[in-house]
């Protein structure tokens, strides 16, 4: 049903674009056909984590989660690559959607995870091995990626040389692949909870289970209405921006609220459930995904279609990322965590909701 939803309001776009355009309708009548389209995107991207929690079941952690964190990053890049081939795509945007990915999901889905967990089930536990093995991966692609550019002076502002674009894309899938392998095959069990029984890998409640080839199709089927609406989305949320004055950064926000979402509420889930694991490999696992796959992507993008690509970071945003990763590398220190690592974090989402709006 949301593929079948997606694919129609694709075809209707497709036959009256000509007299939707933002331009001639307004700020209010595109406002409410975003709203349209956030809602069908938004259901077709619940389906598409519905259908990788089956495969979760069908293959076990930390296959399933893996699954989950590839297709909710294929939205994200199919997002992305759509606002910036939209014509009059900011160079910040790609950066603003890793940033304010990185954000969400280190400080706002870890805190709410932390928080609700934590008072819950007063203390969690997980494997701490599996979480510095993300940090451990997460901070030099952060850095590299996000600071590094504001600080060389061989390309202006944030943007990369060729030298430094082609150094960024080399490491960035260099470490994505080790750590995929690290992963899946040589050292899996450390990204499972170490208090687990046995069949707890497979005890998704809640959803049917069917065929592996039945939920791969559905998937796919959901994933691909979600890129054929991404460049609507696009233009309608760049419109919609423009039109009631908000800062540039809001919609960077905005396309990552609405790629996070359903991956958070199974985070939030799996957190309410006492399976912490599941939750830090959901969370850090998008984090680390974010920035080893994206900046590739964008980076290729930007390449091949000549759009200029501004990745570093102003300097408030420096300093608040580096106290996130800091944070993080004191929240998973421990083996066990508490309410109070939740709190923090969202402290420090709040710090950057804020600086949306401040630094406008």
């Amino acid at each position: 049903m949301p593929s079948l939803a997606g694919f129609l309001l694709f075809a209707a776009f497709a036959y009256l674009g000509g007299f939707l355009k933002p331009d001639d309708i307004g700020v209010g009548s595109s406002l409410l056909l975003l709203a349209l389209i956030f809602v069908v995107v938004m259901w077709c991207a619940f389906s598409v984590v519905r259908h990788a929690e089956c495969l979760a079941t069908l293959l076990g952690e930390p296959f399933g989660t893996l699954i989950l964190t590839l297709a909710v990053i294929g939205i994200e890049v199919a997002l992305i690559v759509a606002i910036m081939l939209s014509g009059d795509a900011a160079p910040t945007m790609a950066r603003d959607t890793m940033f304010s990915v990185v954000m969400i999901v280190l400080n706002g889905l870890i805190g709410i995870c932390l928080l609700v967990g934590g008072l819950q089930h007063q203390n969690q536990s997980y494997n701490l091995e599996g979480a510095k093995a993300f940090l451990s991966v997460l901070v030099p692609l952060a850095i590299f990626a996000l600071v590094l550019p504001r600080f060389t002076h061989s390309a202006p502002g944030g943007e990369l040389s060729p030298l430094q674009a082609g150094f960024e894309v080399v490491m960035s899938l260099m470490l994505y692949g080790v750590f995929l392998a690290i992963q899946t095959v040589t050292h899996s069990d450390i990204f499972r909870q170490p208090d687990a029984a046995e069949d707890d890998d497979h005890g998704h409640h809640g959803i049917v289970v069917r065929s592996m080839p039945f939920h791969i199709v559905g998937l796919l089927g959901a994933l691909l209405p979600i890129i054929l609406l991404s460049k609507k989305l696009a233009l309608y949320v760049e419109f919609g921006i423009d039109g009631l004055g908000a800062p540039i950064a809001l919609s960077g926000f905005i396309v990552a609220a609405l790629v996070l979402m359903p991956e958070g509420l199974s985070a939030l889930q799996a957190a309410k459930e006492n399976k912490l694991q599941r939750a830090v490999n959901i969370c850090l696992g998008s984090a680390v995904a974010t920035i080893g796959l994206t900046v590739p992507a964008v980076l290729f993008v930007g390449f091949y279609t000549g759009h200029t690509v501004e990745l570093g970071l102003e300097p408030p945003e420096i300093v608040l990322l580096a106290l996130t990763l800091f944070v993080s590398l004191l929240t998973f220190g421990s083996r066990t965590t508490n309410y109070l690592l939740g709190a923090v974090h969202l402290a420090l989402f709040a710090a950057y909701v804020m600086m949306i709006f401040d630094l406008s």
